[in-house]
């Protein structure tokens, strides 16, 4: 990270004038986790919320009684009476009109969350780390290009900063009134019903000013510009340093204010005095370009080569059920043992044919006599089946008449 070893403290009474310098903070030098940030930002964001609920009797009020099986209709609760298009309508479940809720909103639901101590300071050291960075502070969206220095550190004497005009010209004067007027221009009425809430008015955010001393008058005097807030160095809050867990705020701070971060969150050599044992997050990495370091020498010599991916075996295996050449290299007598088969069906094949041309040739090889002795048994059974089919039809006959 390119940081400045020494910050100009600009006095207040003019924009050009430099009164001293001030050594840069090791915490603007700390490394910007964006994840610590935002994760961190969600979390102490619903220690706002209020718990809210729903009636427990809501929806569970009715006079209603389930019909039970056998009438083809579901078995929820239906109301009772008669005479009304509301009688026999399902009631208490969560599917049915005027019934209550799925999982109804309880107070007692776990609305607050608890954060980790060091993990709320790693996301503050992120956020006044990235508030120090002109690139960061532009992607936010603030309007910085005509102030004199960033961090814009300014003497002691605008905490006693009375009157809301004396503010203004004071930001007009370092180029900082700019980013006001931004914020002015996006007042726009709230959507929904935040609007009836005491909330009807959505403002972005603009410069925070942060300072040192306690019960300054300066508090007064930037309460009533629009997007400017104001904050005691000694108790940072995340909300404003990255507000919607942006990192990037501008922030304008008084001299002592500014000194007052290495007391506070200490150097890499020493721990902060304020957050008692607290050391500044260390880098990871001090180089950001990773294809840079997998393409160095070092890290390529000592690489293994490239694995290829190597056959088990030169030869696939042969299911021997199918393959017929397996099968011999196991068997060599399995040859015999199909040719034996297939004699053995043709030879079947051959009885079979042979038997079928001997019974259809039957009467062809009969003698004369046998022939004429087969022709006067058939006319017989003929004549039989005849008489005996008319012997039947008269009996039946005989029946219906004496009925």
């Amino acid at each position: 990270m390119l940081a400045r070893p020494n910050v100009a403290v600009f006095s207040s009474a003019n924009a050009s004038e430099v009164t001293t310098t001030v050594t840069l903070p090791a915490v603007c030098t700390a490394p910007i986790r964006l994840d610590i940030v935002q994760f961190v930002h969600d979390q102490i964001s619903k220690n706002t919320r209020q718990a809210h609920g729903v009636f427990t009797k809501a929806g569970m009020q009715h006079s209603a009684e389930s019909w039970g099986p056998g009438r083809a209709v579901a078995r929820v609760p239906r109301i009772s009476g008669s005479g009304t298009s509301r009688a026999a309508q399902g009631a208490f479940a969560n599917s049915c009109r005027k019934g209550r809720m799925f999982a109804p909103l309880k107070t007692w639901r776990r609305w607050h969350r608890k954060v980790n101590i060091k993990q709320k300071r790693h996301a503050v050291a992120s956020a006044l780390a990235a508030s120090a960075l002109t690139p960061l502070v532009l992607a936010r969206g603030h309007r910085i290009q005509n102030i004199p220095n960033l961090p814009l550190v300014v003497d002691d004497k605008v905490e006693g900063i009375e009157k809301t005009k004396d503010i203004i010209a004071f930001l007009k004067k370092f180029g900082a009134y700019d980013d006001v007027e931004r914020v002015a221009n996006t007042r726009n009425i709230r959507p929904g019903k935040g609007k009836l809430r005491n909330k009807r008015y959505r403002l972005r955010r603009g410069p925070l000013f942060i300072y040192h001393n306690e019960n300054v008058t300066l508090l007064r005097a930037v309460r009533n510009v629009p997007g400017v807030e104001i904050c005691n160095v000694h108790r940072l809050n995340l909300r404003q340093l990255a507000p919607g867990g942006h990192i990037g705020r501008f922030i304008i701070w008084t001299e002592s204010a500014f000194k007052a971060l290495d007391k506070i969150f200490g150097s890499y050599r020493n721990a902060g005095q304020e957050k008692s044992g607290y050391h500044l997050h260390r880098t990871v990495l001090t180089n950001a370009d990773i294809a840079k370091i997998i393409n160095s020498d070092a890290v390529q010599s000592a690489l293994r080569n490239k694995k290829t991916n190597k056959p088990l075996h030169s030869r696939q295996k042969k299911n021997p059920l199918k393959n017929v050449g397996a099968m011999e290299v196991l068997n060599p007598y399995i040859n015999t043992v199909r040719r034996m088969e297939e004699q053995a069906n043709e030879n079947n094949k051959n009885k079979r044919e042979l038997a079928l041309k001997a019974k259809r040739g039957f009467s062809k090889n009969l003698s004369a006599q046998d022939k004429a002795g087969l022709k006067d048994r058939k006319k017989k059974s003929r004549a039989f089946m005849t008489n005996m089919n008319k012997s039947l039809t008269e009996a039946y006959n005989q029946n219906d008449d004496q009925e």
